[in-house]
């Protein structure tokens, strides 16, 4: 959890970035942030996409830690909470059953990260994660900078340095319901993946380290359908994550268009374009209702994530991309939530 140091410098500080289009996001240090997002819909009327509270402590009590936050040092799961480099073991912090989920438990999601100059339309967050925390090596400067468009595009981009070879894989965590949160279930939603691949798992939620095509399977979003389209059907993949919770292998090679999602109702439209060679895709499976939101709870599958990012456990899998970041390089990725209506 965050530390006692830690917690007494935390403030109801928020920040705004705007545009001239009806675009507004707010952020905090506390995760570094996204609290709102708010996007005009078909007509016109201000809609708030992401699922939120309405104070950062309420963030703070929640039992699900990662609404709207930056996750590091390893986004998404690392089977056993163990990998190798160099020969040398390092065992990172479990919290999910057996593994590492989304950095551990003090993850970036939970440290109180410093801001840097910011304006009406950019917010700079920064961090030193120290050698050894949730067993990770090296001394690791992080930095993620958003950024509102006049073109309606949320960008965010990430920077790290480390003094040690060790292992960096970051994303943002928003949940997302485009016609608004509180408005019921995201299945209706209407969701394109450019991905003819992804990456199958066990019951554990890990990789089996194979990439399996999409063709004739529910995971196949290349054209468009509805999120609750096949999400029914019998599939032991879709059993074990009692729903969507998988990593698709984006087609294509540096900026490109990764997925297109549309609220049924709102008429809101987010194309999504990375760097990365992944996209996690959530449906919202492990949403219980524990949560009292701004406009309700956070019921089962009432929101969604797409988190750009490298594979999970990339560590351990060999023929996955490599998320090893060494003394002297620069990590750098970036993506962009681009907004439209139709």
């Amino acid at each position: 959890m965050i530390s006692q140091t830690e917690k007494r410098q935390i403030t109801e500080d928020t920040y705004t970035l705007r545009n001239n289009s009806g675009v507004e996001a707010v952020f905090c240090r506390e995760g570094a942030r996204i609290m709102r997002l708010i996007v005009p819909d078909k007509a016109g009327n201000p809609i708030d996409i992401v699922a939120g509270f309405n104070s950062v402590e309420e963030y703070l009590k929640s039992p699900e830690p990662y609404f709207g936050a930056t996750i590091g040092r390893y986004a998404n799961r690392i089977a056993n909470g163990k990998f190798h480099l160099f020969g040398t073991e390092f065992h990172s912090g479990i919290n999910d059953e057996i593994n590492t989920l989304h950095g551990g438990i003090n993850g970036f999601h939970n440290r109180v990260w410093n801001t840097t100059s910011p304006n009406e339309t950019s917010i700079k967050f920064d961090l030193l994660s120290h050698d050894g925390e949730e067993g990770f090596p090296g001394n690791l400067d992080v930095k993620v900078t958003y950024t509102l468009t006049p073109a309606n595009e949320l960008k965010i981009e990430y920077e790290a340095f480390t003094d040690k070879p060790t292992v960096v894989n970051l994303t943002n965590h928003a949940f997302f319901n485009l016609n608004g949160e509180g408005e019921g279930t995201v299945e209706g939603h209407l969701l394109q993946i450019n991905a003819n691949n992804y990456t199958p798992i066990n019951s554990k939620l890990i990789p089996t380290g194979e990439i399996s095509a999409v063709q004739n399977t529910p995971f196949d979003f290349t054209m468009i359908k509805s999120i609750g389209k096949d999400i029914g059907i019998l599939n032991e993949q879709l059993f074990f994550a009692k729903g969507y919770d998988h990593n698709f292998v984006l087609n294509g090679t540096g900026f490109k268009k990764a997925a297109s999602v549309a609220g049924d109702k709102s008429g809101i439209v987010m194309d999504i374009y990375t760097e990365e060679p992944g996209l996690q895709f959530y449906s919202g499976n492990f949403m219980k209702g524990q949560n009292n939101m701004r406009n309700g709870t956070d019921a089962f599958r009432t929101a969604f994530c797409l988190e750009t990012q490298h594979f999970p456990d990339s560590p351990n899998q060999p023929d996955f991309p490599s998320t090893l970041l060494l003394p002297g390089e620069k990590f750098h990725t970036s993506s962009v939530y681009r907004f439209l209506t139709k």
